[in-house]
């Protein structure tokens, strides 16, 4: 599975905890979190402690890491190596992957994303943030906000991640002073606020020590806030999308193959994906796109389960009425509020590639499943994360946020991604080798229409 049909969606998390997460928690409990910050500001090691003092830890694995860290001379557990699970990881004490996990409270369920702080791999933190609630970015409070914390701060504004919670960690190593902290906490705000991130919470931490991870710190009296776990706990979860307008993204018509056992499955044709945002219902008209067709949902199945609704976070299979031409790739979408298919799109992107972007580059767009050629007709400019200012570019390098402006062969029902994250988020991807080029947010003007 490659980046690119990763990026969008947790669904590319191929392993046993993840499917368990997706399946146990309804979703109003499930949060789902991504880690941020620079090289060595303890990343790993703050997901390790809330893993640990929230005893989501079996104890095989307990035992493996403290073997392994005795077998490196320490006096006590390495809490990182929970997270850092690559052979590389733990040769360098560094995170390369993004690496997931699965745990859960008395009070909610989480799927945490582990992202690494080299700037080189700011592409896995774009990976890990794409389908956050919650991104929680660290800050060395030796070092206070660096260009890495303006970097991460600026993709969680671009990816509209609802909330953002930044842990002022190593607080220890400043003998918890609430000066320092305050200092960052004023810091942190003021380049929140210039980059429109609109909910920021800060908090004093210690990963090592485990100061206000799951427990209140006695060490730091300046502070009176909820500890990172309960803050957790209590921000609301990501379900802005099934209040939006239905649309469902087409990955496969399913037809029975050979001699069908009855009347009833000889006739069967529906139209498989997952539901990206709002509700659909048995009766309700949906139109085509991008092709216009109309029709009504005479049926909704999940696995052997016949619905009468469902919702954004589902996967399931829809009947219609009419014998329309519908393939993989084109959405079902509600009549009401169903956008117009574009041609010509404006956005931001974060470049994700070793190799430039230049105007007229011609790349591949992929908007859910469905894939068109595109050309980038123009670099209007990429972001200085010295001052915050969008300044002139003729080229857009590795780890460069920018605005471009695209133009695709096959007119694309994308949605400005400010009012909906699955709707206009898209990928550019080079065309002859399949790799990821840049993560993509869709700007559509209000009177935008078809191009």
């Amino acid at each position: 599975m490659t980046t690119a049909e990763t990026i969008q969606t947790v669904e590319g998390i191929e392993t046993a905890e993840a499917a368990e997460a997706l399946a146990a928690p309804q979703p109003s409990s499930l949060l789902r979190l991504a880690t941020a910050g620079s090289v060595d500001d303890g990343k790993s090691t703050l997901v390790g402690r809330l893993l640990f003092d929230s005893k989501s830890v079996l104890r095989d694995q307990l035992a493996a890491v403290e073997q392994v860290s005795l077998d490196r001379g320490l006096t006590s557990a390495d809490l990182a190596l929970l997270t850092d699970g690559l052979r590389a990881e733990r040769e360098q004490g560094i995170t390369i992957d993004v690496a997931y996990r699965y745990f859960a409270t008395a009070r909610r369920s989480f799927i945490l994303a582990d992202c690494p702080g080299h700037v080189q791999y700011t592409r896995n933190t774009v990976t890990g943030s794409s389908t956050a609630d919650v991104v929680v970015l660290l800050v060395d409070a030796r070092n206070g906000v660096v260009e890495q914390t303006r970097r991460h701060l600026a993709v969680a504004a671009l990816l509209r991640v609802p909330h953002v919670v930044v842990a002022v960690n190593k607080i220890d190593l400043v003998d918890y002073s609430a000066q320092v902290y305050t200092s960052i906490d004023a810091q942190v705000r003021q380049v929140a606020a210039e980059l429109g991130v609109e909910e920021v919470h800060t908090l004093p931490t210690s990963a090592l020590k485990g100061d206000n991870i799951v427990e209140p710190s006695t060490r730091t009296p300046f502070y009176q806030g909820p500890t990172l776990l309960g803050l957790l706990e209590e921000l609301p979860g990501g379900n802005a999308e099934v209040d939006r307008p239905f649309r469902l993204r087409v990955q496969m018509v399913i037809r029975p193959q050979g001699a069908a056992p009855s009347p009833e499955l000889r006739d069967y044709r529906g139209y498989a994906g997952p539901v990206a945002s709002g509700r659909v219902r048995v009766g309700d008209e949906v139109v085509v796109l991008p092709s216009g067709g109309r029709s009504t949902v005479v049926g909704i199945d999940l696995a052997d389960t016949e619905l009468e609704e469902a919702q954004a976070g589902q996967s399931v299979t829809i009947r219609l009425a009419d014998d329309l031409d519908i393939s993989r790739g084109q959405t079902l979408a509600a009549v009401q509020g169903a956008p117009e298919p574009l041609s010509a799109v404006e956005a931001h992107v974060c470049w994700l590639s070793d190799e430039a972007l230049r105007p007229r580059a011609r790349v591949l767009l992929k908007h859910g499943t469905q894939t068109v050629q595109a050309m980038v007709v123009g670099i209007d400019g990429r972001l200085d994360l010295d001052d915050l200012t969008t300044i002139p570019a003729q080229r857009l390098e590795l780890n460069d946020i920018g605005r471009i402006r695209l133009r695709l062969a096959s007119p694309v029902p994308l949605a400005d991604y400010a009012s909906s994250r699955a709707d206009g988020a898209f990928l550019l991807i080079d065309a002859q080798e399949g790799t990821t080029l840049a993560a993509g947010m869709a700007r559509i003007p209000a009177d935008a229409g078809p191009a």
